[in-house]
């Protein structure tokens, strides 16, 4: 089974599309669900750190593969 429900492919948009595009795909969740990001903007890190603070969801795993960042998040 997947650790995730959702996934979100971000990958080759910046600042701040990732972000945008996860608010929109995780009201898309029910509480407690997954919903993965993968992106590839650095800064993405820090947007998804202050993104999950803000809003009440969970940054359950960060994680760097190669020039992918991975994200998984709980919604609240």
């Amino acid at each position: 089974m997947a650790e995730f429900d959702l996934e979100l492919d971000a990958r080759g948009l910046n600042c701040p599309l990732p972000i945008l595009r996860a608010k929109k795909s995780i009201q898309q969740l029910n509480p407690g669900q997954v919903l993965k990001v993968v992106a590839t903007d650095p800064g993405s890190v820090k947007d998804f750190e202050a993104f999950c603070k803000q809003t009440g969801n969970s940054l359950l795993a960060s994680s760097q593969q190669g020039g992918e960042y991975h994200f998984n998040i709980q919604k609240g």
